[in-house]
């Protein structure tokens, strides 16, 4: 399965970084989380899509499957999928259109709005979402080196940039996930 190729260093290059900020600019400490915050992304994209890569799936394709089966009906409009995904409408138009080739989600008519479309998932990706998300979770999203305790502390410490960035309200569906709350698309 794939991981991000360790760059084998003999130190910290952000800790560096940071120390060498510190006595150019000043403080550092922002400087310092989002770089870590970038660089654990590219970390754990590249696990996250080697694990996904034998289902014929990247995390973005894999995303939008899950959403799909969230929905009561199997089924949304293009819009509500890159309004949840949190992406550009032409990104989840790139996204359905790689899933539509592979036979995991088609195109319909959308009854409530005769110009757009709805896309909606197969048996075949039904089960895709399946077995993806057991290589997933057997993987713990690539964050097996956490603790529950300390993955809930990272969402919520995270959390507070979305509310600032406008994501939703700040007191909308507040607190860390898993604790036991219905959630509806």
């Amino acid at each position: 399965m794939g991981v991000a190729k360790p760059l084998d260093l003999p130190f910290d290059p952000i800790a560096r970084a940071a120390q060498i900020w510190q006595r150019r600019f000043g403080p550092s400490d922002a400087m310092a989380a989002v770089t870590s915050i970038m660089r654990a992304q590219q970390i754990l994209l590249a696990e996250l899509d080697g694990v996904l890569r034998p289902h014929g799936l990247t995390f973005a394709r894999y995303e939008a499957l899950v959403l799909l089966t969230f929905s009561r009906a199997g089924a949304l409009p293009l819009g509500v999928i890159g309004q949840r995904l949190m992406v550009h409408p032409t990104s989840v138009t790139n996204i359905i259109d790689r899933l539509e080739q592979q036979g995991l989600v088609t195109r319909q008519p959308n009854p409530a709005d005769g110009r757009g479309k709805l896309a909606e998932i197969t048996e075949q990706g039904r089960a895709a979402v399946g077995g993806a998300t057991a290589d997933l979770m057997a993987t713990r999203f690539g964050m097996g080196g956490y603790g529950s305790g300390e993955l809930g502390q990272l969402f919520t410490l995270l959390r507070g940039l979305r509310v600032a960035a406008g994501d939703f309200p700040p007191g909308a569906g507040a607190g860390p996930p898993g604790e036991g709350r219905r959630v509806s698309t």
